[in-house]
């Protein structure tokens, strides 16, 4: 018999609220039971983790086992749960060490092999880890968000088998390293720009304070041209600020350039899309395209045309 606590991360928003996954072994008929309010992904968990510590070579308890999500209240979802359930169950049968694993956090989805792939919404469990004051370890397939918190410790791994190696002490992972910085702007120009002096000096003025941009005029005056060149003019994101921006296209699993993640993003939603792709929402929430703008410039082409089809959705508040 046995008791171990995995400390790892939901994905609620744009958020990572703590979730401890506790792993119970006791006498009984060897079955797999998990509680704490996990979806359908989460449930499923229980056969990506035998597979995978069979297929690592380490002994499957043959007693009962049972894994509890805490806070029970908290929806889980997702297949992020997969390492932590794993390491869970190998500590509690005494096949990893459990001096340390307070001081860790897990996060990844098992392959049957034992393979680690990648997660969404990994660089908002970064964030919260390092606030906690502990180390994460990643799949390495999400090395390029590791690296964009640069004082958080995070460790990369590609298997079951080198996490487990790496808590007994057998080997060393990898740690991200940092991003480096990139100070070159690299979208459009407003030098590009021959002549409209007057809209360029409102895209000036609107870029050095803050403020919303109404263009009007016949179609081929150079509107939308204009628009796609304010990302060039606007201020360099604060480190904050990048890494709110940067969060928010993580959960939306858009993916992440590590040599323009700090560059201000320019969103231009057709003006068909519904209100839902615009604000966000959905039966499981997700970041509409005015979250996806933040801290860049959201462009509403055919305004007229976007008001009259969402008046409702755009009349109202807008959940950030």
């Amino acid at each position: 018999m046995g008791l171990a606590t995995i400390h790892s991360r939901a994905a609620v928003g744009i958020e990572a609220p703590e979730v401890s996954v506790e792993v119970n072994l006791s006498p009984g008929l060897p079955l797999f039971g998990i509680v704490g309010l996990p979806e359908t992904a989460v449930r499923e968990s229980k056969d990506r983790v035998r597979a995978a510590i069979r297929n690592c070579e380490f002994k499957l308890p043959s007693w009962r086992t049972t894994v509890s999500l805490a806070p029970a209240d908290l929806p889980k979802e997702g297949a992020r749960f997969d390492l932590p359930i794993a390491v869970g169950v190998l500590a509690a049968s005494g096949q990893v060490e459990v001096e340390d694993l307070d001081d860790w956090e897990f996060l990844g989805e098992l392959s049957l092999t034992g393979r680690l792939r990648s997660v969404k919404g990994a660089l908002p469990a970064i964030i919260r880890a390092r606030d906690a004051g502990r180390k994460l370890i990643l799949p390495r397939a999400n090395a390029e968000e590791a690296g964009l918190v640069g004082d958080a410790e995070v460790y990369l791994a590609e298997s079951l088998a080198e996490v487990a190696a790496a808590l007994n002490n057998h080997q060393t992972l990898v740690r991200a390293e940092p991003t480096e910085d990139t100070i070159e702007f690299t979208g459009p120009d407003l030098s590009d720009v021959l002549g409209q002096q007057r809209a360029r000096r409102a895209l000036e003025i609107c870029a050095a304070g803050g403020h919303n941009l109404l263009l009007l005029g016949p179609p081929g005056t150079g509107k939308t041209l204009l628009a796609s060149r304010l990302p060039g003019i606007l201020p360099p994101m604060a480190e904050e600020e990048a890494l709110e921006a940067a969060a928010v296209a993580s959960v939306a699993g858009l993916g992440l350039d590590p040599a323009t993640w700090k560059q201000r993003r320019f969103r231009t939603p057709h003006h068909t899309a519904s209100g839902v792709a615009l604000v966000g929402g959905g039966s499981k929430p997700r970041p509409g395209e005015i979250s996806l703008a933040h801290a860049g410039v959201l462009f509403l082409d055919e305004l007229v045309l976007r008001l009259q089809e969402n008046p409702v959705q755009l009349e109202g508040p807008v959940p950030c």
